[in-house]
């Protein structure tokens, strides 16, 4: 079974078949420090765990039956789990059709903004895995990338305590087993530090062949609520700015998904104006750091995500050149105030309740519609709406 533990993090917990009705649970299995379960798969031998680890995930197997003598809490690399090896941290994961409850092998798709999708087979008794399919895909040079064929490769580190997190990559960069634009487009991570020092996960995208630093425009985008991980997966649209020397930078503000089990609550409610924080501290980034050139940063958001868009321009309106919104959330008051709409109640807890004082003074704050200033001279802006959208 899954409990939650007083942090909000979920824990593992298992019984005899026989002993369930007497509640008679034990063995606590606990996730990774820095980690936390998201999710599992269980088979007839193994246990598939999803984790976690911020603005990563990992996918780990366990051997079934586990030790259901032992009594004492244990962490999950007490049960050797095998981590399932992948190109880059920054990899999307997302499991495939596994419906056979007796088989030994999980698919998995994988991406990134640098790796077309692929569709790789992980032999949780062998510990070996398979890439099965990978996107062709046709870049401006007219290379294609593809693996055209079945491709076994012996590698899958074991976790130990002592274990980087790096070593899940163990055997696999050295075999460019995968079809990566390493070679042209460059992927890195940072850490920016926004409003009371918090450190902002930002993915910036580039071409090798881009003009020299602090001649590029930029693309900035982010979303930032619902606890929802912005998709960082591979993309064929931003190749046409890449290869025009644009930079494509991917924001995990707060709000959103990853950082630490609270990194949702610490962007949304009350709370909310700390997406808005993040995301102009990630522009600044981008401009100050010489990614991209000043007075050549452009951003899109939709829906929710247009909202940061639309509350930092109200902020910051020479920091951005040009802005895409797409279905932008820009009227946070009336809209919450008009209970006939289905989504009313529930977004209460993400951008607050405008009918408590405390929560409509947080609201105003941030709320784009509401913060129009007609002295200030806004940047370009492509705003699109959807008919019938009866949210």
């Amino acid at each position: 079974r899954v409990g939650k533990l007083g942090n909000g993090k979920l824990y593992l917990g298992i019984c005899r078949v026989e002993d369930i009705n007497s509640g008679d649970w034990q063995n606590v299995i606990l996730p990774r420090e820095g980690a936390s379960f998201q999710d599992m798969d269980i088979f007839d031998k193994h246990l598939v765990l999803f984790l976690d680890e911020g603005v990563s995930s990992m996918l780990c197997s366990v051997n079934l039956p586990t030790d259901i003598s032992c009594k004492h809490v244990r962490e999950i690399e007490d049960l050797s789990p095998w981590v399932f090896p992948v190109p880059s941290s920054s990899c999307r994961m997302v499991p495939g059709s596994n419906h056979d409850y007796m088989t030994t092998v999980y698919r998995v798709v994988l991406s990134s903004p640098v790796i077309p999708d692929l569709i790789v087979d992980y032999d949780m008794s062998e510990r070996r895995f398979s890439i099965i399919h990978q996107e062709e895909v046709l870049s401006a040079t007219d290379h294609a990338f593809m693996v055209s064929s079945k491709l076994s490769i012996d590698s899958g580190p074991i976790l130990s305590k002592k274990a980087d997190n790096d070593k899940r990559n163990q055997g696999v960069e050295g075999l460019q087993a995968w079809k990566e634009f390493s070679i042209k487009y460059v992927c890195e991570s940072h850490e920016v530090v926004s409003h009371e020092g918090i450190k902002v996960p930002l993915t910036i995208v580039f071409s090798k062949d881009a003009p020299h630093k602090g001649q590029s425009p930029g693309l900035l985008e982010a979303y930032g609520a619902y606890g929802e991980v912005l998709d960082k997966s591979w993309n064929s649209d931003r190749l046409s700015l890449l290869d025009r020397g644009w930079v494509v930078a991917l924001a995990d503000v707060r709000g959103g998904g990853g950082g630490h089990p609270s990194w949702h609550q610490c962007g949304s409610g009350v709370n909310k104006i700390n997406s808005v924080y993040d995301f102009i501290s990630c522009g600044m980034y981008l401009v100050n750091q010489g990614y991209v050139k000043k007075d050549g940063l452009a951003a899109i958001g939709s829906s929710a995500g247009a909202l940061l868009l639309g509350a930092a321009i109200n902020f910051h309106p020479d920091l951005f050149r040009a802005a895409i919104l797409k279905v932008p959330f820009l009227d946070i008051c009336n809209t919450l105030m008009d209970v006939s709409l289905p989504l009313t109640i529930l977004d209460y807890e993400e951008f607050g309740n405008p009918k408590i004082q405390t929560e409509f003074k947080a609201i105003m704050e941030y709320s784009p519609y509401d913060n129009i200033n007609q002295g200030l001279c806004y940047p370009p802006m492509l705003v699109t709406a959807a008919f019938n959208d009866s949210r």
